[in-house]
């Protein structure tokens, strides 16, 4: 039987061995817990206290500044030292709300909700929203917003993404082990927003363990199938999963409710049944510490508003300085130069690895050997595409479906020549789409 896949992708050195058997840990954080006011997609997020206050753990500190947006909890009791500019992981200076920790963690008073079958639909979407979930694969689109489509009676699959085809990264592999029961009530939440709704969790192959403990759990629930699928990068990409578990085909034009789809990863779907089920907001999230250069990879339980340099240190530093040390996976991730920045809603992985083999080689002319074309999930032409980029020729570039790319950085990863392919269609697409939002 063919496995459930998509045309293109990778199959890059997956590093997972570092990690994927260390259980999660919590890690306590020492210093000031730092809280960008965008840690997701849309608007900033507007502080509700100021220098001076006194806030507990759990505590709303940032309303959402629109629609499309998210509050902010506390994820520590202590006093708001400040609200100024702080550096977070791309580099840039984003108004944050610094908070001191007491190291008391004192938690304010969670509600709890009631019964789910006796709540509407609204008090349901109103419990995301007002927890602050947002996607936390990597996007940041706030999830009360994914989950309330024009029509909701049209959205016919809510799919799981569980491959974690991101090369290092082990948190979603541990939570699926450690808490499989939670990731399967988060998803008979969001199916309950969805009267026509079928549920699929969908897992690479290469996490049989977690394969067979899902299905064993869901052996009696007819509405939620597990699903198989190929292991190879980029499988999670949200148009690709769609792909491999419906046959259904999105472009960068359309939204997967376009196509009866919703999609959340396996943290953000956790989070939603802590708001649903306990009234908990997101103040957690599951990083990878690892590569070659850290001394003891670990998967942390972290308080948003950490910093990556506790992190470090928690995974014993590094036992050689790293060459390159990367927010997120090796693929789609951020090369950072300091680790006094917080982690985030949005923050996945911390890796450190020995060897910058990208900055090492220097790129060479196209020798039009074809291997970006077959590697792209999108099916463009990387190489025509980076050529119009690095020349300006923004016409040609959305004539020739530059717009198409999910930078997964696949042509990149493939091409002889080491050619900065994805960076240049990154570079147009940014502009591109910077000049529609105007």
């Amino acid at each position: 039987m063919a496995r459930l896949t998509f045309i293109g992708g990778i199959h890059p050195y997956d590093g997972k061995d570092l990690s994927r058997d260390k259980p999660i840990r919590e890690v306590l954080p020492k210093g000031d817990l730092v809280y960008p006011l965008s840690q997701h997609i849309g608007a900033l997020a507007q502080p509700v206290v100021k220098k001076g206050d006194r806030v507990l753990t759990g505590q709303k500190i940032a309303e959402a500044g629109g629609f499309v947006s998210a509050p902010i909890h506390a994820s520590v009791s202590g006093t708001v030292k400040a609200i100024e500019p702080r550096r977070v992981v791309t580099g840039d200076l984003v108004m944050s709300i610094v908070v001191e920790n007491d190291g008391l963690y004192e938690e304010t008073e969670y509600q709890a909700p009631g019964p789910l079958e006796e709540l509407t639909r609204e008090e349901k979407i109103s419990l995301i929203r007002e927890a602050g979930i947002v996607g936390m694969g990597g996007a940041g689109f706030p999830t009360a917003v994914k989950l309330s489509p024009k029509d909701a009676s049209k959205i016919e699959y809510v799919i799981v993404n569980c491959a974690e085809c991101e090369p290092y990264l082990t948190s979603d592999y541990r939570k699926m082990l450690e808490e499989p029961e939670k990731l399967i009530g988060g998803l008979k939440v969001s199916l309950s927003l969805f009267e026509n709704a079928r549920g699929i969790l969908a897992v690479e192959d290469n996490k049989p363990d977690c394969i067979e403990k899902l299905k064993k759990l869901t052996r009696d629930e007819n509405k939620i199938t597990v699903k198989s699928i190929k292991t190879k990068y980029p499988q999670g990409s949200e148009r690709q999963l769609i792909y491999a578990t419906t046959g259904r085909a999105i472009n960068s034009s359309m939204l997967p409710a376009d196509v009866g789809c919703v999609v959340n990863n396996v943290d953000t779907v956790i989070a939603v049944y802590n708001a649903v089920v306990h009234g908990r907001p997101l103040i957690y999230r599951i990083i990878t510490v690892t590569g070659d250069a850290v001394a003891e990879p670990a998967n942390f339980k972290v308080r948003i508003g950490t910093s990556y340099h506790e992190l470090v240190e928690e995974a014993g530093g590094f036992k050689q300085k790293p060459a390159r040390i990367i927010s997120g996976g090796p693929m789609m991730g951020f090369g950072i130069f300091d680790l006094d920045v917080p982690a985030t809603k949005t923050s996945s992985a911390l890796l450190g690895l020995t060897k910058d083999e990208v900055s090492a080689l220097e790129p060479g002319p196209c020798i039009n050997c074809g291997k970006c074309v077959d590697a792209c999930p999108s099916r463009i032409v990387p190489r025509k595409l980076a050529d119009y980029a690095e020349h300006y020729q923004e016409e040609e570039f959305v004539k020739n479906n530059g717009m198409e790319c999910c930078e997964c950085g696949c042509c990149s990863y493939v091409c002889p020549a080491r050619r900065h392919l994805t960076q240049a269609i990154k570079s147009m697409r940014k502009m591109q789409l910077a000049k529609k939002k105007k």
